[in-house]
């Protein structure tokens, strides 16, 4: 039922955002014939117009999908001598005094300073060139918040391995995510009825993580995955059928997925603690699998 919600209000916000080229001043012209919440849609899709999906899945694609993340999983830790590691700071005298009394070294402390570094690795991968290249997708306001949905589960769907800790870790990876797609809501152009649409956004954040749970169960239909991403990823409304084009993009995806959710599993608590992992690299992907 929260999936079906989901794709609702997903349906809802993103509706007015497609195939609109005019400029942020041109939509808030539209204030006086529309309501604010139409308004504020508007902004937003002038600011990053959500195209059709035949124009979301290129047919020049100069990337063999089929060939892609076929590889057996393995940890995504970094390597204890990578230059991309995060270490916690370590002080001495009375720095390291003084800070232990402001509870920079506690466990909260070093919770919330973990998850920053681990969001940034989130971000990292949804905001690189990379990923919309491979997947043939166009970079819009909402191709980017449901690839943030995306990995924001996966990471979430790790740490609950870790029990109550882990669920804990993944409450302050929530709030940091929270306030970063507060920022890149208002930067899209939606100041008016800002709540509001934060919270049609959160309920499309767990009815997507319903969904992907639900498809990555033992007893899930092979197909499921891909009818998932399909509905949460590539398409606007979740009613059209994708072609065979949208169709190769949706199944390398799908195996990405689970590359990437088999990866997560044999990585390790302190990696994921720490946000010392890094999700696979797919410019190395893209430039290995051309044709």
């Amino acid at each position: 039922m929260l999936a079906r919600c989901s794709r609702a209000a997903s349906s809802h916000f993103f509706h007015q955002l497609r195939n609109n080229n005019n400029s942020k001043d041109a939509a808030f012209k539209l204030i006086s014939h529309q309501s604010y919440a139409k308004a504020a849609t508007a902004a937003a899709m002038a600011a990053s117009p959500i195209l059709s999906s035949q124009k979301v899945f290129p047919s020049n694609s100069v990337v063999n999908l089929d060939k892609m993340f076929r590889s057996k999983p393995c940890s995504l830790a970094l390597a204890a001598d990578s230059p991309l590691r995060i270490e916690e700071p370590e002080y001495e005298g009375i720095r390291r005094f003084v800070l232990k009394l402001l509870l920079f070294y506690s466990k909260q402390s070093k919770s919330i300073r973990g998850a920053n570094v681990v969001y940034r690795r989130i971000v990292s991968q949804v905001d690189r060139p990379a990923i919309y290249e491979v997947f043939n997708l166009e970079k819009t306001f909402k191709m980017t918040f449901s690839l943030l949905v995306l990995h924001m589960w996966l990471c979430l769907r790790r740490l609950k391995q870790e029990g109550k800790e882990g669920v804990e870790f993944g409450q302050y990876i929530y709030e940091i995510y929270n306030h970063d797609v507060e920022l890149r809501v208002s930067k899209a152009g939606v100041n008016l009825l800002l709540t509001k649409w934060m919270k049609e956004l959160e309920k499309i954040l767990y009815g997507n993580i319903v969904a992907y749970d639900a498809a990555m169960l033992p007893e899930a239909k092979p197909d499921e995955l891909p009818k998932v991403i399909w509905r949460n990823v590539f398409s606007d409304d979740g009613t059209t059928e994708p072609d065979d084009t949208a169709s190769q993009a949706i199944q390398a995806m799908a195996r990405y997925v689970r590359h990437e959710a088999s990866c997560l599993s044999l990585t390790d608590k302190e990696a994921m603690f720490s946000g010392n992992f890094m999700f696979t690299s797919l410019e190395n992907l893209s430039s290995h699998a051309r044709r």
